[in-house]
């Protein structure tokens, strides 16, 4: 088979298209043909060693495919099934997978292959932000950073469903297009203006609920200045560059702030944990809470064309690799 690994970490010439032996599944494992590979920027994080993983490696968490063939102890599912996941082990980026029973969750009828593969991983990270990391409630003010991209035009969609007042900044005018369609009343074009001059202009000094931060080192302090007292900062990614220091003086302190850096792991620790976020992903899709769009589709051997433009900013949603 055809699968995509890294032998060292550097940008994306370090993809490379190799043939393998994709060889048997192991008592709980299950060999999945896959149908549609989900792209998403921790796969950068991945390449570039900045989440450093043993190498060489195959590259990409998440996937959706048929069942071909399983273990001699596998009991969750059956040859023929059309499964997902968005998780270690790391390799979607293949033709096929083999892949343990316990991280993989069923695709309901009326969800595509393409839409499958590309809201687990921005799905759950929705889920898990909205409804647990801080539970959104109707009324709540809430900045989003880097609305435009693919997490946030699921999760903008999603808290307006609920109720929130949402607030999206972006970084480009084309963008605050796309933020407007996906949910956000209020867009702020951080190029051009400063977003916490212009988020005290909307709610007040000191007025928003929670900031979901996944840019970074960029916008860390103008997020925490934004928030009310008793606020929740909530950092969970490094677009821009990882935020490694907290002085709590400065950044807690001042308003008694709550601070936690989540991924997706950390709400996925079980089995059950995974089903029940993945279940409220697809009623939420099947329900129109948000709606989603393929932006772009590329084949296995355009990996390094996809990480060029994941990277560039040049993808306006959700796209997907067709093995």
């Amino acid at each position: 088979m055809k699968t995509i690994q890294i032998e060292k970490f550097g940008g994306p010439e370090t993809l490379e298209v190799k043939d393998v032996e994709v060889g048997k599944p192991g008592p709980k494992e299950v060999l999945i043909k896959n149908l549609s590979i989900g792209l998403n920027y921790i796969d950068v994080y991945h390449r570039t060693g900045l989440y450093p993983i043993p190498l060489p490696s195959g590259i990409g968490l998440e996937a959706c495919g048929i069942i071909e063939e399983v273990g001699s102890e596998v009991d969750l599912f059956k040859v023929g099934d059309r499964v997902a996941h968005s998780s270690m082990p790391i390799g979607s980026y293949s033709e096929k997978q083999l892949f343990p029973q316990e991280k993989l969750v069923l695709v309901p009828e009326g969800i595509s292959d393409e839409i499958a593969s590309c809201i687990m991983l921005k799905g759950i990270t929705a889920e898990y932000l909205l409804h647990r990391a801080y539970p959104v409630k109707k009324g709540d003010k809430v900045l989003y950073h880097a609305a435009a991209g693919g997490v946030g035009q699921i999760l903008c969609q999603w808290a307006n469903a609920l109720g929130a007042e949402v607030i999206g900044t972006v970084g480009s005018k084309e963008k605050e297009a796309i933020a407007k369609k996906n949910g956000c009343h209020h867009v702020i074009n951080y190029t051009d203006t400063n977003f916490v001059e212009e988020a005290e202009k909307i709610v007040g000094k000191n007025g928003v609920d929670v900031v979901y931060d996944g840019v970074g080192i960029k916008t860390f302090d103008g997020s925490i200045e934004t928030l009310k007292v008793r606020g929740m900062m909530v950092a969970f990614g490094n677009a821009s560059g990882y935020v490694d220091t907290i002085d709590v003086k400065k950044h807690i302190n001042a308003k008694g702030l709550f601070f936690t850096r989540p991924s997706i792991a950390h709400y996925t620790v079980t089995r059950e944990e995974l089903v029940e976020s993945a279940k409220k992903v697809f009623d939420a899709v099947l329900s129109k809470k948000f709606n989603v769009e393929i932006f772009k589709k590329y084949k296995l051997n355009d990996a390094k064309k996809a990480h060029e433009e994941l990277e560039g900013r040049i993808l306006k949603g959700p796209s997907v690799i067709i093995p």
